[in-house]
């Protein structure tokens, strides 16, 4: 049996996803990166974004996370992030909805909040539209 990677995507209040996957992509705070079974062991920084999870049975499955930390080592790869989301889960409406907010407060104030509460939304968004 070839090596796989054994995957938990955890948010703060919950595990979201664990299992076994033949590649991973994620948004790091470096770029994206793509790890791939026998991976040399890492820890990033990661940004909003997406995490595209290929399973060992060929599936694909997208979640958004906000900025967390990636660690890999030993074929075994931990996702940590305050939030994260299955793109099935997501209201795609209220994320639309969020990120019209968000741009709408920013333009009033330059709040650093709603540059935050932009980048969340649009990671969603950019969940959903990934998942079809």
């Amino acid at each position: 049996m070839a090596d796989v990677l054994h995957v938990e995507l955890v948010a703060a209040d919950r595990l979201v996803w664990s299992g076994e996957a033949s590649m991973i992509i994620a948004r790091t705070s470096e770029g994206d990166v793509g790890i791939l079974p026998n991976h040399a062991p890492m820890l990033s920084l990661m940004v909003d974004g997406v995490v595209d999870v290929t399973t060992s049975s060929n599936e694909t499955w997208i979640a958004a996370v906000d900025a967390g930390f990636l660690s890999v080592a030993d074929n075994r790869v931990s996702i940590l992030a305050e939030h994260a989301l299955m793109s099935h889960d997501i209201d795609l409406e209220k994320a639309k909805a969020d990120l019209e907010r968000a741009h709408k407060a920013r333009e009033d104030d330059g709040e650093q909040a709603a540059a935050l509460q932009a980048a969340w939304a649009e990671a969603r968004i950019r969940a959903v539209e990934e998942a079809h």
